[in-house]
């Protein structure tokens, strides 16, 4: 296991934060691929994402980072936001220039809640023992089939989210995110695939996301051996530190911090909606 706390400082969170916001933008160039009306603003070292209505990936990202938004630019935002329908969702790190959340508030955004984000050192991974068999996904499908049938029972701890996203929004979110680097993992309890996750690797980064367990196979360790498997896949290709993004007091988070992820910052998640937008 990764030795050692992990302290975040700004430029740490600038890095983690750039990631991210890589990450949204090449599954939102996916999403446009497939014919989608997809759109990728830059906006301040960050970029506005969206793929499609009610995608998971529209949205601001990576802001606060590289100075204040011009104002005419993010009225620009607002309203290519607006006249696709969708409200214009800011996903903003403590961290950030706090000028920006001083704008935001100013232009009618309203908080609606927060991300916690936890990471953690990779050093030398200890696999646990379980009889969970972890392995990369070679078929997209049965990946995507437990994946959105674990988000579509969540598992009830923590506050609910702001956000509910349609299956056939979360597996065309879940195709886009692989296009976009992110590798695919399943879970096997006796042979029958228990739950999905994938991971993407950057600039010495180990991002994971998508996690998610059929509700029959819960409390077993699938997750415990999901994030295992990940773990040790990242740190053998290299990377330094590896992160998560949950909901706060989620099982998601509880998950990760029994293997070591300590919360380095949380986002505040800023909304303005369409038809505040002029």
């Amino acid at each position: 296991m990764g030795e050692g706390q992990l302290f975040c400082g700004v430029e740490l969170a600038r890095r983690i934060e750039k990631a991210e916001a890589d990450l949204i933008v090449a599954a939102t160039r996916a999403a446009h691929g497939r014919g989608a009306d997809g759109l990728a603003l830059p906006l301040a070292g960050g970029f506005a994402c969206f793929a499609e209505v009610e995608s998971p990936m529209n949205k601001v990202v990576g802001l606060g980072f590289d100075g204040v938004p011009d104002e005419a630019v993010l009225g620009e935002v607002e309203r290519a936001f607006a006249a696709r329908g969708a409200e214009t969702r800011v996903e903003l790190s403590n961290l950030a220039d706090p000028e920006v959340v001083a704008l935001l508030s100013g232009r009618g955004y309203r908080l609606v809640e927060f991300e916690n984000v936890l990471g953690r050192r990779l050093g030398a991974e200890t696999p646990p023992v379980t009889e969970v068999d972890v392995r990369r996904a070679d078929d997209l499908t049965i990946w995507v089939n437990v994946v959105v049938e674990g988000f579509a029972h969540p598992d009830g701890e923590g506050p609910v989210s702001h956000e509910q996203f349609p299956a056939d929004i979360i597996e065309r979110a879940e195709r886009d995110m692989e296009k976009a680097g992110a590798t695919p993992y399943v879970a096997l309890c006796d042979g029958v695939v228990a739950g999905g996750a994938m991971m993407r690797l950057t600039d010495g980064i180990a991002q994971l996301a998508g996690a998610a367990t059929a509700p029959a196979y819960r409390r077993r360790g699938v997750q415990a051996a999901l994030l295992a498997a990940r773990l040790r896949e990242a740190a053998e290709a290299g990377c330094e530190i590896a992160v998560v993004t949950t909901a706060p007091g989620s099982k998601s988070q509880h998950n990760v911090q029994r293997r070591g992820f300590q919360l380095l910052y949380t986002r505040a998640v800023l909304v303005k909606p369409a038809a505040a937008v002029q």
